[in-house]
């Protein structure tokens, strides 16, 4: 395998002293886990940031060997870690994609979909910016894993209320459905999501 790609980082997981597992979102190959090397180190550190858009150089020998990656940073999430409800909304994305795509099949239009979230995340000055396009992701995400008809369309939501109101309705189908084959606890990130919009309508 020899990949080299824009991806978006999904979750990093500490190996051993400084290494990382990076689980990366290709448009071309999916999603991929691959060992980064100094991942933990000073230097890249601000690299493993999930949500990060990242350069992406991706080898492996054979098809059965982890992949090793090269990472360079082509866009940073950091700077919205210390807003409450960017961040919950980013780890909430980026969690449930890492936690649900089989490994090295593509969905391309869950990668494009992907981005534009996480811009929408990062440049709206309010959560009724992005609501509806995270609501809408979800949507497609059920849909690309064969939880949802075929031609079901983008929900055309109004309003932040409307938004919550399929927010709420989405979520179990994504916990009986997507994770429901996963041991993490992924929909805590969703519930402290909600919470955290919810106190917008306060």
């Amino acid at each position: 395998m020899q990949l080299a790609a824009p991806a978006i980082l999904l979750a990093a997981r500490a190996h051993g002293e400084t290494a990382v597992i990076a689980r990366l979102l290709t448009e071309e190959a999916g999603m991929i886990a691959a060992y980064v090397a100094g991942g933990r180190g000073r230097q890249l550190r601000p690299v493993m940031i999930p949500g990060n858009a990242l350069a992406a150089d991706i080898r492996a020998r054979s098809d059965s060997q982890l992949p090793s990656a090269r990472l360079e940073l082509v866009r940073s999430r950091g700077p919205w870690l210390g807003e409450p409800l960017p961040a919950a909304a980013i780890g909430w994305v980026t969690a449930l994609t890492a936690a649900t795509l089989p490994e090295r099949h593509p969905y391309p239009a869950l990668y494009a979909a992907l981005a534009a979230l996480l811009d929408a995340i990062c440049a709206a000055p309010s959560a009724r910016g992005w609501a509806g396009a995270l609501v809408a992701y979800e949507v497609l995400l059920l849909r690309e894993l064969g939880y949802g008809a075929a031609d079901q369309t983008r929900p055309s939501i109004a309003g932040l209320d409307e938004a919550l109101a399929w927010f709420d309705r989405l979520e179990r189908p994504i916990a009986t459905r997507l994770l429901a084959h996963t041991r993490a606890d992924v929909m805590g990130a969703r519930l402290l999501l909600r919470e955290r919009l919810g106190k917008m309508r306060a």
